[in-house]
């Protein structure tokens, strides 16, 4: 295979924003790992008490990510964000205005592999949220399981739980949900236009209004190896999941310092696009009928809010949403 690799003139500003994505793949692919390694080489070694200490804190702060978490506005605000935005780049489009009087449960689509565009504009403030949207605060929801992981914990808390969210009672909530998940992702790879669809009945319980969101350009960013439904690495993939429930895509991309293989994303703009609020009349103990009711409303939305948009950002007439 030839390497095309990178020119050495390329731009300060080019550079850094590869160092603010490289950091962020590290973050979330191996940071985990990194944090609980050094979790037991403390306990380990000398300085065995400072961890005996921080498993101390952590009893004691063991619900903190389920009811309200740190939000913290100078991390949001960080600069490595901007450099993290303008690689791809990562625009938030707004349609209407939301009423920061009411809690809101955002459906993002598609998940992708890792999810960059939700985490840009909803975990920062790289693309404005808080000025397109004032009075709401926007939380991206994560999977328990990382919350588990000593140190890694306390630098992504401020995700938190859905159901404390949206039955704040004055309002100002954002529940963020990459909706597809972990299935999702293992076809996320470009063209893909599978969307999985399950979330509703908590919408229902809290009288969270929906809103669909759809990010154009998020399947675009990596390769994956094929794994059709069937093919034995798909079947191996969905055992792992079924044991650690993460999934495992072996997606690829560019390189740091070469555009032929590595685990960078490709260079390619992200628009993600906030759709219409679906008002929710509030069901403590919604019915079968009331959620499937709910659920067709949101996919007819979610389809709407695609064919509107789609022409712009580079879709052909001939391309629909398939739910499954």
């Amino acid at each position: 295979m030839k390497i095309e690799f990178a020119p050495l003139n390329i731009p300060l500003r080019r550079r850094l924003q590869t160092a603010a994505v490289l950091q962020w793949i590290f973050s979330f692919l191996a940071m985990a790992q990194c944090c609980l390694a050094a979790f037991v080489l403390l306990l380990l070694s000398d300085w065995w008490m400072l961890a005996l200490l921080y498993a101390s804190w952590l009893w004691l702060d063991w619900d903190t990510p389920c009811s309200g978490g740190r939000r913290s506005h100078w991390v949001r605000t960080w600069t490595v964000w901007d450099y993290f935005r303008d690689y791809f780049p990562i625009t938030l489009v707004k349609t209407v205005d939301l009423d920061p009087k009411q809690n809101y449960i955002f459906g993002f689509h598609p998940h992708g592999v890792l999810v960059a565009g939700a985490f840009a504009n909803f975990c920062t403030e790289s693309t404005g949220f808080s000025r397109l949207f004032p009075g709401l605060k926007s939380h991206l929801l994560m999977l328990p399981f990382w919350f588990r992981v000593p140190v890694f914990r306390d630098y992504i808390i401020s995700k938190q739980s859905l159901s404390y969210l949206v039955s704040h009672p004055d309002g100002g909530n954002v529940a963020v949900i990459a909706v597809g998940g972990a299935p999702e992702s293992l076809d996320a790879r470009p063209g893909a236009l599978k969307l999985q669809v399950v979330f509703i009945e908590c919408a229902s319980s809290h009288k969270a209004q929906l809103v669909p969101v759809f990010s154009f350009g998020e399947n675009e960013l990596f390769d994956q190896m094929d794994n059709p439904t069937g093919s034995p690495l798909r079947t191996l993939q969905n055992r792992l999941q079924s044991v650690m429930g993460v999934a495992m895509p072996l997606f690829h991309a560019r390189g740091v310092f070469q555009y032929s293989f590595g685990l960078m994303p490709y260079r390619t703009s992200i628009h993600t696009v906030v759709g219409k609020p679906i008002p929710v009349s509030q069901i403590c103990s919604p019915s079968n009928e009331d959620i499937d009711r709910l659920h067709a409303v949101y996919l007819q939305s979610l389809s709407d809010l695609f064919e509107q948009h789609k022409h712009d950002y580079g879709i052909t007439v001939d391309k629909h949403l398939t739910f499954i």
